[in-house]
């Protein structure tokens, strides 16, 4: 989904980000590029909160619409795309290949620990990848 955003800088200042479709969003950036990924990060944690909550996300509007907005005036608008699909809990269903040894132990393992294999390996996965983003920070 593209999220229009308006992008303020001051003097001696990072640039602000506003997330006019999200009340409350907003992020900054020292550099123009590093505000925009500030702003996607921004909008998806915003929207994983909204959908924790159970809200509805509301409908992103136009820039044009944006634009006559007084309270954005003098703003530098650009557009942030985030895949909203990285935010969807729904569960998939998905083929995968093991070797009969590899899937025995996970079985083991996910049945000694009162999980389900797709439980386990999903908390596996989450795992790993939140080691491997620990690891290049």
């Amino acid at each position: 989904m593209r999220y229009p955003v308006a992008v303020h800088k001051d003097p001696g200042s990072d640039y602000g980000v506003t997330v006019p479709d999200l009340p409350g969003c907003f992020s900054a950036g020292s550099t123009l590029d590093e505000a925009l990924d500030m702003a996607r990060e921004a909008i998806e944690c915003h929207i994983e909160g909204l959908l924790l909550d159970g809200d509805s996300l509301p409908e992103p509007r136009t820039l044009d619409e944006h634009r006559g907005n007084p309270d954005f005036e003098g703003a530098l608008w650009a557009v942030v795309d985030v895949d909203l699909a990285r935010l969807d809990s729904k569960a998939e269903r998905v083929n995968i290949t093991l070797p009969r040894r590899v899937l025995a132990l996970v079985d083991s393992y996910a049945r000694a620990h009162h999980e389900s294999r797709s439980g386990f390996l999903a908390r596996a996965a989450l795992a790993e990848l939140q080691r491997q983003a620990n690891r290049s920070t």
